[in-house]
């Protein structure tokens, strides 16, 4: 019997859920994890995301789903906006484990990646890039190298797109 390896995936919410969105479904984040564990043997999942006062209910769904969340303080802008930008800490925590797992999953389309999917790749510690939409992502992740590694969420919305209560 083959052993299931120890992986980890490390999840840029913001790029997954623009992404998904912008597709025109909703992600089921409880699906999701579980998607997770059983495809790449995902035995811990790090999601980071902005953290906003007043989601707390958001982030109890996430967590009781399985995500670990890895929070980053937001700004407010006087135009209404707010700026949360996880990328440094995604990079950061998946050194920090770099021992733990036995090959990392990475959730983005976001270019700002390339350095660590490609040190991990060199490293034979990647899994797989998990695109968000194959039609809007990074040019930098689309180079030969990181091909063989990439794949897309695009086919997977019947599966893992949050259903709808009827009522």
């Amino acid at each position: 019997m083959r052993k299931k390896e120890n992986n980890f995936a490390f999840i840029d919410s913001q790029n997954l859920n623009l992404s998904i969105r912008a597709q025109g479904w909703k992600l089921d984040f409880k699906r999701f994890r579980t998607y997770l564990l059983d495809k790449y043997n995902v035995k811990k999942a790090y999601l980071f995301i902005g953290y906003i006062s007043g989601n707390q209910a958001l982030y109890a769904t996430l967590q009781d789903a399985g995500f670990t969340c890895i929070f980053k303080p937001t700004l407010q802008y006087k135009d209404g906006t707010t700026k949360g930008n996880c990328d440094a800490e995604l990079v950061l925590w998946s050194m920090i484990d770099f021992f733990q797992y036995e090959k990392a999953v990475i959730v983005t389309g976001d270019g700002d990646f390339h350095c660590l999917i490609d040190y991990l790749l060199k490293q034979e510690k990647l899994k797989c890039v998990l695109i968000p939409d194959r039609n809007r992502f990074s040019g930098l992740l689309k180079l030969k190298q990181f091909r063989p590694n990439l794949r897309y969420m695009n086919d997977l919305q019947g599966r893992l797109s949050k259903k709808e209560k009827a009522l």
